[in-house]
């Protein structure tokens, strides 16, 4: 069965930092573009931040760039994304997700370019 499996979520508080995992398995994904998505209560998911197959060109959303750092560890089949300075506005439920295509270099927006979801995990930062 092919799965990304999302975790490192949690409470803290305004200003500090969690790292969210996202685990391969059932087959490899080194091979996909790969990002981080993101839901909060009442909104759509939205782009958080990606990272492509080919070439390891990144790509963030406003709010997360300058806060947030996305990598990828093909060796084991990991993508983690990091998360600094957490504002309460952060608060959503983060799904990492697989590019539906292989061998691309380009970093979707649009969930619909991604085929692959994990569970998602729960980040909550209080004030």
């Amino acid at each position: 069965q092919v799965q990304l499996q999302a975790s490192g979520g949690g409470l803290v508080q305004a200003g500090g930092s969690l790292r969210l995992s996202c685990a391969a398995s059932g087959r490899t994904f080194n091979n996909n573009g790969l990002a981080w998505f993101r839901q909060a209560p009442g909104k759509e998911r939205e782009f958080v931040a990606g990272i492509s197959a080919i070439g390891g060109n990144v790509n963030y959303t406003d709010s997360a760039k300058d806060r947030f750092t996305i990598s990828r560890d093909n060796a084991r089949d990991m993508l983690y994304l990091q998360m600094n300075n957490l504002e309460p506005e952060d608060t959503a439920v983060y799904y990492c997700a697989g590019d539906r295509y292989l061998f691309r270099a380009d970093v979707p927006f649009t969930p619909v370019r991604y085929g692959y979801w994990g569970q998602g995990t729960q980040v909550t930062v209080s004030s």
